[in-house]
């Protein structure tokens, strides 16, 4: 916890005297038990006054004796609530007036700024748990439990200050029992925005998929019911819906698959608790803890073979989300009898759409998936997906950023001009600056339709109301074609301010950059999918050296070429094809020379393919190493098609931990060929060498561990070669193949040991959900510089 206050403090023998101040706390301090704690501590050192919430944030008025003041003061900076984050304190001088009780006020918007955060949505606490299944409690099994310490928060705020008002609760009028409870300041649920019970807050109810009300007594065991005899359920959660089945039935799992049409990407499931968990799932100490956490979000672990699970849940892949349930209505579902071990609890929505979150919505746009619907009638003003979390190094880091996580602000090393930085075409987050703060947006996912772009657009609106804040600059990639780019510059010319382009991978870099504090110059390690350089190429396997304002490229992958355009990232063959036209030349396609995996491509494609390559037509060349991992995919037989995006790569790295030795594998290296001060690592040497041990019977998981320690070698070396030039000792990794724990761990081992530090996200995901914040420090920079070029 940071205080910046300058507390004042009196000689001893002023100490009996009475003092009065007036402190404004900003932070996170609403919606997090901050007003009842202050007024307790008011009450324990005999503390006369007011507090109320403002759109500046928390405001206290304190008079009292000196001494008892400055213990106040000192307790209310070290024993705040655990799930408060104080940014500031200031402090000014009042009059004595000898009040001697303290009274919360109503809460107050009469400033023009806000200095408020709206905390995270936060996993039902252990007390409320137990209320829950205690048949003794008044609020035994009733789904909307929550205290001060625990409940929504960002998804039912419609408007600030955070009071019931200005939340989705104001629907529901509190009775005589919950509003005593809301009045009391020894009650876990003093001004706990969201309280309700079974006879004043919102019920849930059971649907078909037509949405007409069914009949019943308990829509819990109806749920289970319908999940035990392999039925679809939409469930209604806190941030949207969930589609969920048995996680044990692969009928059930194939039926979702199915009428989803999600055809192979991975399918989160949730346990009852830790010891589920442990039953299925190999758990670190970390990945425990993580899961524990008052975000609860799903974390990627190593599955246990003997689990009796659908084989059908995560196909190909060595890891499987695992989520704890977070809202009481999950603890019901599992406290039920009959409910299955696990259960699939995948995004509410349909395939490439933003999460459904209205009851009507669900019920038009996901009828033809669910059989039944488990509905509510709270409103949820904001939706939002489950965050993701992998433990690298072990370390938790976040995959993808949402619900627990948003919208607490990333602290910058300065004050920026208020700004809106528009994110990536995929993975797409936005990100807001407010003084010394950036808040990136929860995730919106691929802009690919209008109902994408609407969510996006919605979301912008929304958050700039929460933070009282109006943009004077929009940050842009520099692709021009991502509708998030076009939209900012729609935005840009409808207010009238400037607008910025920034380079994507130089956005990676930066925001690793703005996460940790980093000033001075780094040099980087970009790895992912693609990214439009400033040469009017397609970047994506970089290593370059980096200001938080400027770039310069100081070596890459060497470029193959992309048969098709986007359809090679859909279809890994087709890049297995340019990589051995790369390392052999047109020789490399003919049948002879093809890999036995690649004889299964018809002729006439791979004709094809050769055609697109020789003309450059429809053949870009790329340095992306998110496609150098698609060839290896199809070289090994590994992927020739493929689903989602990154599946091959993901499959590359899980065929490759199979391998028992990773610690002594060690690939012949050649140096990276320098040309006009650029480091150029060429994989045609290493795919003749892979090809020729495929050939010779090799395994195929040696093959693709060989694949990662080749990569990650032949990156060290050049970070080695620019150190030396540069006199830079600072390395940050990002891009989505540093979503790859081989990578990830491979380059940081190596790296420390040569005695670089070296840096990478974990609060801010290295995919291209990172990419806003890294736009937004650099667009920010740069105006306040008057640099607006979009680098080397």
């Amino acid at each position: 916890m940071t205080t910046l206050s300058c507390l004042e403090t009196e000689p001893n023998s002023l100490s009996q005297e009475r003092k009065g101040v007036e402190l404004t706390v900003q932070g996170t301090v609403q919606g997090v038990g901050f007003r009842p704690f202050v007024y307790r501590l008011a009450r324990d050192f005999k503390i006369g006054g007011t507090i109320a919430n403002t759109s500046q944030g928390v405001v206290i008025q304190a008079e009292g004796l000196t001494v008892d003041l400055d213990n106040f003061l000192q307790a209310l900076s070290e024993e705040a609530p655990p799930l408060a984050r104080i940014s500031s304190i200031s402090q000014k001088r009042l009059p004595i007036t000898d009040r001697q009780a303290f009274t919360i006020l109503k809460s107050s918007s009469e400033h023009n700024t806000t200095k408020t955060i709206i905390p995270a949505d936060i996993a039902l606490c252990d007390d409320c748990r137990k209320e829950l299944l205690d048949p003794a409690d008044r609020r035994y099994r009733y789904p909307f439990i929550n205290c001060t310490n625990c409940g929504p928060r960002f998804t039912i705020v419609s408007s600030i200050p955070y009071d019931r008002l200005g939340t989705s609760m104001h629907s529901f009028p509190m009775c005589r029992n919950c509003q005593a409870e809301y009045d009391d300041p020894d009650n876990r649920r003093f001004h706990a925005q969201p309280n309700a019970c079974p006879e004043c807050g919102p019920h849930i109810s059971w649907h078909a998929s037509t949405g007409e009300q069914l009949p019943c007594h308990d829509p819990i065991t109806e749920t289970i019911q319908g999940l035990n005899d392999g039925s679809i359920v939409a469930i209604r959660g806190m941030g949207g819906f969930h589609l969920v089945v048995d996680a044990g039935s692969e009928p059930a799992v194939a039926l979702l698959r199915k009428r989803k049409q999600r055809q192979s990407k991975p399918l989160a499931i949730m346990v009852a608790d830790l010891e589920a968990a442990g039953l299925i799932c190999h758990l670190s100490a970390v990945a425990s803890q993580t899961l524990a956490s008052p975000a609860h979000p799903i974390v990627l672990v190593p599955r246990k073979e003997t689990v009796s699970l659908a084989v059908n849940l995560a196909p190909g892949m060595g890891e499987i989300g695992i989520m704890l349930p977070y809202t009481p209505l999950h603890h019901l579902l599992f406290a039920t009898p009959g409910c299955p071990q696990a259960l699939v609890m995948t995004s509410g929505n349909r395939n490439g759409e933003p999460l459904c979150t209205g009851n009507k919505e669900a019920v038009s746009r996901l009828g033809d998936i669910a059989d039944f619907f488990l509905l509510h009638n709270r409103e949820i003003v904001t939706r939002i997906d489950d965050s993701v979390i992998r433990i690298m190094q072990g370390r938790p880091r976040l995959l993808r950023r949402a619900r627990g996580y948003v919208p607490n602000p990333i602290p910058l090393t300065q004050s920026l001009p208020p700004l809106l930085a528009c994110g990536s075409g995929l993975k797409n987050t936005f990100c807001l600056v407010r003084d010394d703060m950036a808040f990136i947006s929860q995730h919106i996912g691929d802009l690919a339709n209008m109902e994408s772009l609407a969510f996006f657009q919605e979301s912008i609106y929304h958050l700039q109301e929460l933070l009282e804040t109006r943009p004077q600059l929009v940050v842009c990639d520099l692709h021009p074609d991502y509708l998030s780019s076009r939209h900012g510059q729609e935005l840009a010319w409808e207010l009238g301010i400037p607008r910025l382009l920034v380079q994507h991978h130089h956005a990676h870099a930066v925001a690793v950059m703005a996460e940790h504090g980093l000033k001075d110059s780094v040099l980087a390690i970009i790895l992912d999918g693609t990214g439009l350089g400033p040469d009017g190429t397609i970047w994506g396997g970089e290593i370059l050296e980096v200001t938080r304002t400027d770039f310069i490229r100081r070596g890459y992958l060497a470029p193959l070429p992309l048969p098709g355009g986007d359809a090679a990232a859909e279809q890994p063959w087709r890049m297995g094809l340019a990589a051995l036209y790369h390392s052999f030349g047109e020789e490399g396609l003919k049948e002879s020379r093809l890999p036995t995996a690649l004889l299964g491509v018809a002729e006439e494609k791979r004709t094809a393919v050769l055609a697109m390559i020789q003309s450059g037509f429809n053949s870009p060349l790329t340095s992306s190493g998110g496609r150098l991992f698609d060839a290896i995919a199809a070289l090994l037989g590994i992927r020739l098609d493929s689903d989602f995006e990154g599946q091959a790569a993901m499959e590359v790295e899980a065929i490759a931990r199979q391998w028992p030795r990773p610690e002594e594998h060690r690939e012949r290296l050649e140096e990276p060929v320098e040309e006009n001060g650029l480091f150029i690592i060429d994989s045609g040497l290493f795919i003749r060498r892979m090809l020729h041990d495929l050939e010779a019977g090799k395994s195929i998981a040696e093959l693709a561990m060989g694949f990662h320690s080749w990569l990650i070698d032949s990156l060290v070396v050049t970070i080695r070669e620019l150190a030396v030039s540069s006199g830079i000792r600072t390395v940050v990794l990002s891009g989505g193949c540093l979503q790859n724990r081989i990578i990830m761990e491979g380059l940081f081992q190596a790296l420390e040991q040569d005695d670089f530090q070296v840096f990478t996200g974990q609060e801010v995901p290295v995919n291209d959900g990172g990419i806003s914040l890294g736009q937004a420090v650099i667009g920010g920079l740069r105006y306040v510089s008057g640099n607006t070029h979009a680098g080397h």
